[in-house]
């Protein structure tokens, strides 16, 4: 186990976007999140927990050498737990009314949790989950981690 990812929590996720109008407009209005910063090539929202933030690929190029293309582009999954089936159906029709598409309903999979999915508009991907009956696979004892 590596001390920083102990000592230190994740704050903020970084969408590296094409179109960062049409990716303000997807998260504002469409998944809700309250729009903080606006800057050229880049806005952040404040949302349950952490920060998102959108950085136009173009901009952050131009800026620190790092490089969004065709040929290397972004990957990105973000995942929201909730706490119950519940949660997740009432999650996935709220979402579906303001007009995001999901790749289907929420359904159970292999890895012990109901999910849903949906992308945005970079391609990032989307999970909503809610774990089934035993929670999360794969636990490591202690020590096991390496």
């Amino acid at each position: 186990m590596h001390p920083f990812a102990q000592r230190h929590a994740i704050s903020d996720i970084c969408v590296l976007v094409k179109d960062l109008k049409a990716s303000i407009a997807f998260y504002r209005d469409r998944l809700g999140f309250r729009l903080v910063h606006r800057a050229p090539g880049f806005a952040d929202f404040s949302g349950a927990g952490l920060t998102l933030a959108l950085w136009e690929g173009t901009h952050i190029h131009a800026h620190a050498g790092v490089e969004v293309t065709e040929a290397r582009p972004a990957s990105l999954l973000i995942a929201v737990r909730l706490d119950s089936f519940a949660a997740l159906d009432e999650a996935y029709a709220e979402l579906v009314a303001a007009g995001v598409v999901f790749t289907a309903p929420p359904r159970d999979y292999v890895w012990n949790a109901r999910c849903a999915y949906f992308a945005g508009p970079d391609g990032e991907i989307w999970e909503l989950y809610a774990w089934l009956p035993g929670g999360a696979p794969g636990a490591l004892n202690a020590g096991e981690g390496a």
